[in-house]
């Protein structure tokens, strides 16, 4: 049951070039899929109050579509990182095909916002170890998680479990920034705020979780 929340040690050893959990000691809130009208400006709002930084995994043609809230996110103080161009599955796709959703998600990032891209996550979080030898290629880092709420099963009873069981103070934690998990985005985040207080644990950026 915790291959559910947290990644399994065999498939962390074997890609070790990932990030599976921060190196300061810290916890890292990251939020997948977005930006998009419906949730993304929420969700700033509300990180500002809980001054909490976070990096957003963006999908690409979202930032394309959604231009000043990309900008929001950055002029906010967090971090905009790299989840494809379509939220395409690109694990055990030919390597052209990974290339061009990488590139075309950092293009955009960049191109809209200036800033340049150094981190990247694949969708659903699959992986194949061609793909990372195009984010060495591209001189991305790789970066999935330890601690998978489930959030967007849209059960904020789901969500308090993962937390309360599997938070640690090296956590990567991973939400979604989509109308799946609106109605309960705000309380799981911040649930999430109080479990850290609780247990002692800060939360970090990218920065200084992701060297």
């Amino acid at each position: 049951m915790k291959a559910m929340y947290c990644p399994p040690v065999i498939i962390r050893s074997i890609f070790r070039e990932f990030h599976w959990t921060t190196s300061s000691g810290k916890v890292l809130l990251t939020f997948d899929d977005g930006p998009i009208p419906e949730t993304t400006g929420t969700l700033l709002n509300e990180l500002d109050k809980l001054n909490i930084k976070c990096t957003f995994f963006c999908v690409g043609n979202n930032v394309k579509n959604n231009r000043a809230i990309a900008k929001e996110i950055l002029n906010a103080g967090h971090t905009i990182a790299n989840h494809t161009y379509n939220h395409r599955k690109i694990a055990f796709k030919p390597v052209d095909i990974q290339r061009v959703e990488i590139e075309q998600c950092c293009k955009i990032i960049e191109d809209v916002t200036g800033a340049a891209v150094r981190y990247f996550r694949p969708p659903h979080g699959r992986i194949d170890f061609k793909l990372s030898k195009v984010l060495s290629e591209a001189r991305l880092q790789g970066v999935l998680w330890s601690l998978l709420t489930l959030d967007y099963k849209n059960n904020l009873n789901i969500v308090k479990f993962t937390v309360e069981k599997y938070l640690k103070n090296n956590s990567i934690v991973v939400l979604h920034d989509s109308l799946k998990s609106k109605d309960i985005i705000i309380d799981s985040i911040r649930f999430i705020a109080e479990e850290v207080k609780k247990k002692g644990f800060e939360f970090g950026d990218a920065e200084e979780c992701l060297k």
